[in-house]
């Protein structure tokens, strides 16, 4: 009777109002009016200031005939009006899309085509990429295409005067009402965001976000990451990548002010870390190298120690050891795009402090445990679905599960049925759990080298290897190998300052430092390892170079020679 009568108690709006991350914008302006929200090199604006700009752009993307769930696409750097569009296109009732930069022409084009995107931002510095991609767009419809309205982003700065359409982004700021009502969120399940993986393993697939996720994503990365109020939080993590990893929804609700970054260069890093005293931040670990390999003119002095919240991949030990002396605190988040962002974080434990350096830095080198809001995180075998024993050696697939988790792909059922299997999202990377339940990650699904019946993991190769004084970054793959079926090839770029040193130093090293097994039969030396448009390591583009080395029995490597002229035939076509 007593749970009958419960049950009756009213549901209203008084007490039930859906969950969106845009109510964060809203509450900033009406407790932190007078507080700097956004800083762009000479432009500042309040947090009032903000949400009048959102309002006046919603509302001036309804007049634009913008419906609900339209696709609105943006093709900006991390600028003020690419962080304004977080909280106005979804107070408009639309749909973000942040576009990759990196990506070229076809990619856009394809892009543009299969989100059905009906309004195009377009920063100043990437019209003539975008003139392309709509190019592109328009000459491989097989019928009357549906072209997007273009607007252009000029900088505040300093505008350009470049056109690509009609339309220019601060005239719609001008012409809109200030005091627009948000669209209301009818159900918190509604689609807030589209973000396109990279494709590492597979086409990119268009991921959908929930307001809900997304609202409960933002509040565990904040409480996870102990983000106090009033950060300083400078973008060095594009706003395109997960929606900057839902900090551009998650500054707004501390109160923070967002610094602005066109360019990640270690001058632009150091320069506005100086200059209003930096917080936070979050970035690849490619950028802990552009931090460690900064000129002497180029560096600051850090006023206050600088939060890094890091991820995207693993990072290696070695290098979290080098980086946190600069005065940089790293805290190591993983996750993916279909997870909205972060899913696991290495909290910290007190009793950790007094280990040696050495010691606390591979600690910090694990994924650790899954944010406050994501309803369970295992790691099992894909067979038996049972979980791994804690024991940091038994390796399984890592599975997540959580309103965080994304609503699915978008226009393609088939893989959404595919990576949720027996109640779990399927992550494709492997991992084993530690005693203390921490998790690690190995490998990617596709990336363990099989040698002879043992799985080797090239993460820990690669950790090894980062290791070594010259060595500034290392990728391992498989490669061919007569009797162990595969073996590991190392991949490896020296530091700027690093004197030549030869694959033979190389190997000496790793067996030094790895079970024999592990070690690499052969090092190739590269300028740079190549990434894909987020800055992951192109693994697939190293194992097609990799199959061309052949090991013979002593474990002497030498080049395919057709391979070999393969390359120097592609490279004399660029």
């Amino acid at each position: 009777m007593a749970l009958e009568s419960m049950n009756m108690l009213p549901k209203c709006e008084a007490n039930y109002t859906a969950l969106t991350p845009t109510t964060f914008l809203k509450r900033a302006a009406a407790f932190y009016a007078n507080r700097t929200s956004v800083i762009y090199e000479g432009t500042r604006f309040t947090w009032g200031q903000t949400y009048d700009r959102c309002c006046r752009l919603a509302s001036s993307l309804l007049s634009l005939n913008i419906g609900k769930h339209d696709v609105v696409s943006v093709l900006a750097p991390n600028v003020p009006a690419m962080y304004e569009m977080h909280f106005a296109v979804p107070m408009a009732g639309a749909v973000l899309n942040t576009v990759n930069t990196r990506l070229d022409a076809k990619n856009i084009a394809s892009i543009l085509r299969h989100s059905g995107a009906k309004v195009f931002f377009v920063d100043y510095q990437f019209v003539p990429l975008a003139r392309e991609a709509l190019r592109i767009l328009m000459s491989g419809a097989t019928h009357e295409p549906s072209m997007p309205l273009v607007i252009v982003i000029d900088d505040i700065d300093s505008p350009t005067g470049i056109r690509l359409g009609e339309l220019e982004y601060e005239q719609l700021i001008k012409k809109g009402n200030p005091r627009f009502v948000s669209v209301e969120v009818a159900d918190e399940w509604d689609p807030v965001a589209l973000n396109y993986t990279s494709g590492t393993t597979s086409e990119p697939k268009g991921v959908v976000y929930s307001h809900r996720g997304a609202y409960l994503s933002t509040l565990s990365l904040v409480l996870g990451w102990e983000m106090g109020s009033e950060p300083v939080y400078l973008w060095t993590l594009p706003m395109f990548h997960c929606n900057g990893w839902t900090f551009t929804w998650g500054v707004a609700a501390r109160g923070g002010t967002n610094v602005c970054l066109r360019n990640t260069t270690a001058y632009d890093i150091y320069r506005n870390i100086h200059r209003h005293k930096v917080t936070h931040m979050c970035c690849a670990p490619i950028i802990f190298n552009i931090l460690l390999e900064a000129k002497p003119h180029e560096r600051r002095d850090l006023a206050v120690p600088v939060q890094i919240l890091t991820g995207g991949a693993p990072p290696p030990a070695p290098l979290l050891e080098k980086i946190e002396p600069l005065g940089f605190k790293v805290t190591h988040a993983y996750g993916l795009t279909e997870a909205t962002g972060p899913a696991l974080v290495c909290e910290w434990q007190a009793k950790w402090n007094k280990l040696p350096r050495e010691d606390q830095a591979k600690l910090k080198a694990r994924q650790g445990i899954s944010i406050l809001t994501l309803a369970d995180v295992d790691v099992k075998n894909k067979e038996t679905m049972e979980s791994v024993p804690h024991d940091g050696k038994t390796m399984g697939e890592i599975v997540l599960r959580g309103s965080s988790i994304m609503k699915g792909y978008y226009k393609d059922s088939k893989e959404t049925l595919k990576s949720f299997q027996n109640g779990w999202f399927w992550t494709g990377d492997v991992g084993v759990v530690h005693p203390d339940g921490y998790l690690e990650i190995k490998d990617r699904s596709k990336d363990v080298i099989i040698s002879g019946g043992e799985n080797i993991s090239s993460v820990e190769v690669e950790n090894m290897l980062h290791g070594h004084p010259k060595v500034m970054e290392a990728a391992v793959v498989a490669m061919p190998h007569p009797r162990w079926g595969e073996s590991p090839c190392a991949f490896v770029a020296l530091r700027s300052n690093a004197e030549s040193t030869t694959e033979s130093e190389i190997i000496a090293y790793c067996r030094k430092n790895l079970p024999h097994f592990m070690v690499p039969k052969k090092v190739e030396f590269l300028p740079q390892l190549p990434r894909n448009p987020t800055g992951k390591v192109l693994k697939n583009d190293l194992r097609d170079r990799a199959k061309g080395f052949v090991v013979s029995e002593n474990s002497q490597t030498v080049v395919d020679s057709d391979y070999q002229n393969q390359q120097i035939l592609a490279l004399s076509r660029l």
